[in-house]
């Protein structure tokens, strides 16, 4: 079905079959991410295998429901009506860890929602406020936060390929013959009479042995092969085919890695048919207001984050936003916070992954979110669908991964080619310096240990280091327009 005259490409209505495809690879390319920050917190917790099992499911139940309504509109104050996936913010993970791990188990949980819950009745109150910081982000901004949000997720994609650089795919391990022989060592210094003094306490041994689990050939292999099959699809394809180059890509992957045995499905065969998500699963929620002013501060930088994302997208898909259309999908960020808070789950954003997949597909109706959405919703529920998914081998996301977080690097790099670095020298020391500070949890991740523990949920996120020194040296040398009108227009140079 074309867009005919009448209707704007971010409204077309296509095909149900086109729908459900391009929606479910909407939901390929996220899922990872979705079920990433449950498993986290879950663990944090100390819950057990079933309960974070409820954390997954309620986290891809309430996805679903605000990307229905941050894609498709819900009465005049929810809703931008844009191609937007919803997800939990990664930019949440720090702080909730910390709480997790200082009130783990049930109660813990119970602060934890409330703190959520907390965060996002305030964040609804206050999206019209951040809507009119616009002028504070011209592209110069925009697009360097873009760009650094693609470099920090393609951090990801990387690990999802090679293994996670700690825990049980760490490039390193410990000898097993070293570990034999301190062990004995601490069982001769117990024995009644023995010479050896007890092992001091925090004893560690350094790993220094290659992990045979990381940088597997094989996965590497599996992880181009889905690399190399997506290029051959949007260089050959024609037509809905290359649109959905990503989606046929994994399943390629899948079936390669299906073939080699790396890819099983116990996990299908064990899981339910249906389960349902129910609010309050952990008890009724506590609040405390010194946890929900810090989680309002990171939502602060989640909706600086979101108002980055929505310019990219209007930039894509050649829609105009005002200052009502962002305070709209900020005040959305808000309800699927409280929303999670409610569902057992966490802090909601636009998912920025899927940014990049509208720069890939050229696909720009907001209707194909709407059915990623209620897919997700059905994944919540049904957990058999949901275990499928999940068992997917993460070279296989990783390889898809390459390209999807890299066209998020692409979009800030399309933003910043129409800034003005001739007359305005400036501009070019804005971008280099917030992308060099937003480099700095990524190379140098325990910077911090010295600092007040407090300020750590400010400044571990690369993505909220570059946006406050972008804001800032943007004021510092360019000031602030007032005209906000022209901020939005001006984002949109490039043509997805």
């Amino acid at each position: 079905m074309g867009t005919n005259a009448t209707t704007a490409p971010v409204d077309e209505r296509l095909p149900n079959g086109r729908l459900a495809a391009l929606g479910l690879q909407h939901v390929l390319v996220m899922y990872a991410g979705a079920v990433a920050v449950p498993l986290i917190v879950g663990r944090a917790l100390n819950l057990t295998s079933e309960e974070v099992s409820i954390l997954i499911a309620a986290d891809l139940f309430v996805c679903g429901i605000v990307s229905i309504i941050q894609s498709m509109g819900f009465t005049q104050y929810f809703g931008i009506k844009l191609p937007v996936m919803m997800g939990v913010t990664f930019a949440a993970v720090g702080p909730m860890v910390s709480m997790a791990q200082a009130n783990p188990g049930q109660e813990g949980a119970q602060l934890l929602f409330g703190t959520v819950i907390g965060a996002g009745i305030i964040t609804m109150i206050i999206a019209p406020a951040v809507s009119r910081m616009l002028r504070f982000f011209p592209p110069v901004v925009t697009g360097t936060i873009i760009a650094m949000i693609g470099i920090t997720l393609m951090r990801v994609g990387i690990n999802w390929i090679f293994g996670n650089p700690v825990g049980p795919t760490a490039p390193t391990v410990i000898n097993p013959d070293h570990l034999a022989w301190i062990q004995h060592a601490q069982s001769a210094a117990a024995m009644p009479g023995s010479a050896l003094p007890p092992p001091p306490e925090g004893l560690a041994l350094k790993a220094t042995v290659p992990n045979p689990r990381y940088a597997n050939l094989t996965g590497l292999g599996i992880a181009a092969i889905v690399l190399t099959s997506i290029l051959l699809i949007a260089k050959f394809a024609k037509g809905f085919l290359a649109n959905v180059a990503v989606l046929l890509g994994i399943v390629i992957g899948a079936v390669v890695a299906s073939a080699m045995g790396i890819m099983t499905y116990e996990k299908v065969a064990n899981a339910a048919w249906v389960d349902l998500v129910l609010p309050f699963h952990f008890g009724m929620p506590k609040f405390d207001v010194l946890h929900i002013a810090t989680m309002t501060l990171v939502m602060i930088v989640v909706l600086i984050e979101s108002t980055g994302m929505f310019l990219a997208l209007s930039d894509m898909t050649g829609k105009k936003v005002d200052q009502k259309d962002l305070a709209r999908g900020l005040r959305t960020d808000g309800l699927g916070t409280l929303l999670g808070g409610i569902f057992n789950t966490f802090p909601y954003s636009s998912f920025s992954q899927n940014v990049g997949l509208v720069a890939v597909t050229g696909v720009r109706s907001r209707f194909v979110c709407v059915a990623g959405g209620v897919i997700l919703v059905i994944l919540g529920l049904l957990p058999k669908m949901a275990a499928l998914v999940e068992s997917l081998p993460t070279v296989v996301l990783g390889g898809a991964g390459i390209v999807m977080f890299g066209m998020v690097t692409a979009t800030g790099i399309r933003i910043l080619s129409g800034v003005d670095y001739k007359t305005n020298r400036n501009n070019s020391m804005i971008v280099a310096i917030s992308i060099g500070v937003g480099m700095i949890p990524l190379v140098a991740p325990n910077y911090m240990q010295w600092m007040p523990h407090a300020i750590h949920p400010l400044i571990e996120s690369g993505i909220l280091l570059t946006s406050i020194a972008a804001v800032l040296l943007n004021l510092f040398f360019n000031g602030a327009k007032e005209d906000t009108h022209a901020a939005v227009e001006a984002a949109k140079h490039a043509e997805a």
